[in-house]
């Protein structure tokens, strides 16, 4: 139970009263592509029909916003609903994120560091293309980010990028590539949760033959190619990343889609996640990972 909330600083929870709920600037290319839920009430984390829409929509779409309308600065609704997707729709739950922290993380530009290492979610600047955890062997299918106080100073976009559209940029020789274990994954330091790890070796890519559902594991700073192939192959999923023709599918989440007690839930396997810089010292969100499968299993 000790690793139910294990964050630092947390602010003083106000009263009630002090709240006052504010809704998301929804553009019509976001409604369409990202489903809205408002989530009136705290007990709505025990709720059937409640647990089956936040359960469909990441089946189906793989990105989901709730919006809370009510304070929660202990993040109880976020804890309740994941310990009911597990109980009812056999989501893992969360995983640690190191030898020192629990299941929920405090994002926010800080100097303090673990170990003299510091996180990069927990700088101000940007934060390319990644998806989470990539150097575990077991890397979690979910991520959620509960909105505390987003950036008052016109920073800290989210920007999300389906994979199976990124996918059809890709030639078959690098996808091919992608797919074969000819990548090591170096762990960060800040996320070591055993002092002999390292590394993992393995694939970046792993495809269905159905249509729809591939999985991508990504982050360039820790990633090393060990064939010239592996090597020509990342090269090409990069230049594509980082060419304006993907601009066009990527969706741009700005603070005013996110306003504070917004809370975003994403498939970590379908959905690559950016941020640019941050320009608000107090930008506070939380961040927790759950369901970890080995990289390429589906759930039954």
């Amino acid at each position: 139970m000790q690793r139910l909330l294990r964050v630092g600083h947390i602010a003083t929870q106000a009263t009630a009263s002090h709240f006052v709920p504010t809704l998301p600037i929804r553009y019509h290319e976001i409604s369409s592509l990202v489903p809205l839920i408002e989530v009136s009430k705290l007990s709505s984390a025990f709720q059937p029909s409640h647990l089956r829409d936040v359960h469909d929509s990441l089946e189906r779409v793989g990105v989901l916003q709730l919006q809370l309308g009510f304070q929660d600065e202990q993040s109880s609704y976020l804890q309740n609903l994941i310990r009911n997707l597990s109980k009812n729709h056999d989501h893992g739950l969360p995983i640690t994120h190191s030898a020192e922290r629990g299941w929920f993380w405090d994002v926010r530009p800080s100097s303090v560091q673990s170990h003299g290492h510091q996180a990069r979610s927990e700088t101000m600047s940007c934060f390319d293309w990644h998806t989470d955890c990539s150097y575990e062997s077991h890397p979690p299918r979910y991520f959620a980010l509960q909105v505390l106080q987003p950036d008052r100073c016109g920073g800290g976009t989210l920007s999300l990028l389906g994979v199976d559209r990124l996918l059809t940029l890709l030639s078959p020789h690098a996808r091919a590539w992608l797919s074969s274990p000819n990548y090591m994954i170096a762990v960060p330091p800040e996320f070591k949760k055993k002092s002999d790890e390292q590394h993992i070796v393995g694939n970046l890519l792993h495809m269905r033959q159905e249509l729809g559902g591939n999985q991508l594991r990504f982050r360039e700073d820790i990633t090393t190619p060990l064939t010239p192939e592996a090597a020509e192959a990342l090269d090409e999923l990069k230049a594509v990343l980082y060419n304006k023709g993907v601009q066009e599918w990527t969706i741009n989440l700005t603070p005013q889609d996110l306003p504070r007690g917004s809370i975003i839930m994403m498939d970590n396997r379908r959905w690559l996640h950016s941020r640019n810089e941050v320009r608000d010292p107090n930008r506070h969100l939380r961040r927790v990972r759950w369901d970890a499968r080995p990289f390429g299993s589906l759930k039954q």
